[in-house]
Order: C-alpha cells, then structure tokens, then sequence
C-alpha cells in the first residue's frame, strides 16, 4: 500500500525526510515478516529490540548502525554447505534474513546479546543538554521601585 504525501508538501517545509521515512517503512514491512522481534521501552531513555533468531550463533549474525539505520543480518553457513545431515523435515527457519530499523536523531546502540535463541539489542536516547526542555526565568519587578515612567504632552506641530 503506497501513501500520496504530495498534498502534504505543500504545506510543510524541511519534511521531506520524514515522508521519505514513512514510504520506505511502508514499502518495507509490506513484504518482510521473518525473522519476528519486538521493541520494547525499558526505561525513559534505554529501548530493546529482541530478534528471535533460533538456529543462529554469534558468528552467523551481524549488527551495523549507519545513518541512524540499525541493521540485523543472519546468513547460516552450514544452510549453504548442505553438510547432509539428513534432515527429515525442517520447521526451524535457517533462511538467510536482513531486518533494519530506523533510528531517531541521539539514538545509540549500547550492546547486543545473544541469549536463548533471542538477539537483544540496546539502545539508548542521549540528549544533548541544548536540546532538553529549560526553564525560563521570568523578570517581573516586584513592585514599582525603579521603573521610570516618562510623561509628556503631544505638541501640535
């Protein structure tokens, strides 16, 4: 399913990015459901995605940020030997699988883990301090010491 964001730019200025974003995600998730995962909010500031990649070691798997895009891949190597074990039925999935997740601006990733068959990823928002709310002081005189009022008459010219 495609969106038409044309109506839109008229409109705004500086979103081009965003649509951009949204189309690409749309198209994307259209045709991919392998491997599931979740994404999960573990603190204010700290998220997890978990892939579940069963059948897969370390070395089968690779995690790569670029351009505020997390990528995880696995390819099995011994899928592509066919090491003829003699595999009777194969209900596990040992396809070789790309899932990429866009990051938001200050988004890093901390780590990866790979436990009981789930890949955890962690990220977490860094802020910068010019970019946190602030509060502003407000300067109003307590009372009307030092204020100089000037008063005149208009003269007609």
């Amino acid at each position: 399913m495609r969106f038409d964001f044309s109506p839109l730019f008229r409109s705004t200025v500086g979103f081009d990015r965003l649509f951009d974003t949204l189309d690409q995600v749309a198209q994307y998730e259209a045709g991919q459901s392998y491997p599931p995962y979740n994404i999960e909010r573990t603190s204010e500031n700290q998220y997890r995605v978990t892939v579940a990649v069963a059948g897969f070691g370390e070395k089968d798997l690779n995690v790569e940020v670029k351009d505020n895009v997390l990528t995880i891949a696995g390819k099995r190597e011994d899928a592509e030997k066919g090491d003829g074990k003699g595999v009777l039925y194969q209900g596990i999935a040992g396809r070789a699988f790309e899932r990429r997740f866009q990051l938001a601006d200050h988004v890093e990733v901390r780590g990866a883990k790979l436990e009981n068959g789930l890949l955890h990823v962690d990220l977490e928002q860094i802020v910068p301090e010019e970019k946190k709310p602030r509060r502003i002081a407000i300067n109003a005189p307590e009372s009307n010491i030092g204020l100089k009022t000037i008063e005149g008459s208009a003269k007609a010219a």
